[in-house]
C-alpha cells in the first residue's frame, strides 16, 4: 500500500495539528475545516477501510472517536455533532486510509447529507435482515 497523506503526517513528513495520540489512533485538525473543530480520528496501522481492520483495531479506533468528540464538544459547543466514516470511493471515502470525521455542526452551517429513501415493505425488510443477521 503507497503510503497516504495520513501515514505521512504520522511520520511527521507533513505538518498537522494532532490532538490525540494513542498505540492504535491518532487524531488531528481536518485541513479542510467544515467548522471549526473538525478532527479527523485515523488508525496507525494504513487499512484502506473499515473491513480490513479486526474488532480490536474498531473498538479503538471508535473509543478515540468517543473521546475526541467529547473534547471537541466541550471546546467549540456545537449545536449538533456528525460522526462520518466513509468507506471505498462510493461510499465517499476520498483519502484510502481508515478515518473517521468529528464535525461540529451547526443549524445553518450549509451542509447537508441527503439521499433517497425507497420505503421497502416489513416484509422486504425483513429479507435484507435475514441475508445479513448475525
Amino acid at each position: 500500500m503507497e503510503p497516504t497523506i495520513f501515514t505521512r503526517i504520522l511520520r511527521r513528513e507533513v505538518p498537522a495539528a494532532i490532538v490525540y495520540e494513542d498505540e492504535l489512533t491518532f487524531a488531528f485538525m481536518d485541513a479542510g475545516q467544515l467548522n471549526p473543530g473538525h478532527v479527523l480520528v485515523a488508525t496507525r496501522q494504513p487499512a484502506e477501510t473499515l473491513l480490513d481492520i479486526d474488532e480490536d483495531t474498531a473498538a479503538a479506533l471508535f473509543r478515540t472517536v468517543h473521546r475526541v468528540a467529547k473534547a471537541v464538544h466541550a471546546a467549540f459547543q456545537p449545536e449538533g455533532l456528525t460522526i462520518l466514516q466513509a468507506n471505498k470511493a462510493s461510499g465517499w471515502q476520498t483519502v484510502p486510509h481508515l478515518h473517521v470525521h468529528v464535525l461540529p455542526r451547526h443549524a445553518d452551517d450549509g451542509v447537508g447529507l441527503v439521499w433517497p429513501r425507497k420505503n421497502p415493505s416489513i416484509d422486504e425488510l425483513r429479507q435484507l435482515a435475514a441475508k445479513i443477521r448475525l
